[in-house]
């Protein structure tokens, strides 16, 4: 039974064989009936297989990609603002230093010892107020000693008085010599007593300076001089500083080209002028231009002035640095934007104005004054009720989609749009 399936095997394998093309021949061939055939035929085997291959590959590499679906473009954040039309203040700003309506160095007149000071440092002293009193003692004996000499004179007038009247009554008993000597010897005691006055006048003074009181209504500064110190008219130490700050001045800086605004608005009235911290935010006191130089200084072409304030609440202070807005004029109907609205470019100034589809658009614009955060356009590019972009402008291209930030439909798109990304 085995020889009977070698037996098929071995007919099947001579069948199958006999089946190929070309079989016989590579019999006949091992036999040595006809040569092997020549490499040449094998190269063009490889030589085909590799046309083959690079033919696919070109086919694979230059096949069309499909391309992936857009996403929906996603609003912008923004916040927005409002073109308003109205009546616009014509605002100058500049920056001041605060200064006082009047200051004083307190010095003594005469010489002594301080016996007392009267005030605190930094108190408000009024006109009078006594604040250091210097030992009166030689100025006291000095005006009793002229009151004396006075008073001496005085009686050695009046007996030369009487002695003139019994000279003229004895008439011709009298030598006139006499009688023109007497004359001449009250007129010369009358003098003598006028000198006394003059002497008790000067030595009240004298002893009126030896209490020394404020000569203005002020702020005392700091303390020079202690009790017990000696102090000298011939001295150069002041004994305290007084300065006025009821009112007060602020004296600031314009561009000279704003000179004829500022003299027509002071033709018409009260110039107002704001006095504001150095940083903008916190409006310190309200005033009015009291005056402007006499002269434009050349170096920077600016012309100093001066405002005046009441300055109750003290706010102001002497040497204070202070930002100004003066008031030159009030333009009746102006079209004006937020601050944050206009943009630098490398064309000018311009503007993103949102329409009615959400789109932005870049708006070349002229800008003017600016005053309580809006500023004036020139021009009529933007008209009244128009939607400005004054956040977000970085982001902003010429015909972007923006949505306002705090909206909630921008708040919605910029949420959802991810979502559905991320579903897709």
């Amino acid at each position: 039974m085995l020889s009977d399936d070698a037996d098929h095997r071995a007919g099947y394998r001579s069948d199958a064989i006999e089946a190929v093309p070309g079989a016989s021949e590579s019999r006949r061939n091992a036999s040595g009936g006809r040569p092997k055939p020549s490499r040449g035929f094998g190269l063009i085997l490889v030589l085909l297989a590799v046309a083959g291959g690079g033919a696919y590959g070109y086919t694979r590499v230059n096949q069309p990609v499909a391309k992936p679906k857009v996403a929906a473009s996603r609003p912008v954040p923004v916040t927005l603002g409002t073109v308003a039309q109205g009546p616009f203040a014509l605002m100058t700003n500049g920056l001041g230093t605060v200064q006082a309506y009047n200051t004083v160095q307190v010095r003594t007149r005469v010489d002594g010892e301080i016996q007392q000071v009267a005030f605190r440092e930094g108190q408000t002293v009024h006109k009078g107020d006594v604040l250091v009193q210097v030992d009166p003692r030689p100025y006291q004996a000095t005006l009793d000693q002229a009151k004396a000499k006075k008073d001496q004179d005085t009686a050695t007038l009046n007996n030369a008085k009487a002695d003139l009247v019994r000279y003229t009554g004895l008439g011709a008993y009298a030598s006139r010599q006499q009688t023109e000597t007497q004359t001449a010897l009250v007129a010369q005691l009358t003098a003598q007593v006028a000198s006394d006055q003059a002497s008790i006048d000067n030595a009240t003074t004298q002893l009126g300076y030896a209490t020394i009181r404020a000569p203005i209504a002020g702020v005392t500064g700091f303390r020079q001089v202690d009790i017990g110190n000696i102090v000298t008219a011939a001295g150069q130490t002041p004994i305290v500083t007084i300065t006025q700050v009821e009112p007060i001045f602020v004296v600031f800086t314009a561009p000279e080209d704003q000179l004829p605004a500022i003299t027509a608005a002071m033709r018409t009235g009260d110039v107002p002028v704001e006095a504001w911290s150095t940083d903008g935010l916190t409006k310190l006191a309200d005033g009015k231009l009291a005056l402007f130089n006499n002269q434009v200084d050349t170096a920077t072409g600016t012309i100093r002035l001066k405002a005046v304030y009441e300055n109750q609440n003290h706010a102001l202070w002497p040497g204070l640095s202070v930002s100004t807005k003066m008031r030159v004029g009030i333009v009746a109907l102006a079209t004006t934007v937020p601050d944050n609205a206009i943009q630098h470019g490398p064309d000018g100034l311009f503007a993103f104005v949102v329409d009615e589809s959400d789109h932005a658009h870049q708006v070349s614009l002229k800008a003017g004054r600016s005053d309580a955060g809006r500023t004036q356009i020139l021009g009529d590019e933007l008209k009244p009720g128009e939607r400005v972009i004054t956040a977000g402008q970085y982001k902003v291209q010429d015909g972007s989609l923006v949505a306002e930030a705090h909206a909630p439909g921008a708040t919605q798109a910029a949420t959802s749009t991810p979502k559905m990304e991320a579903h897709r």
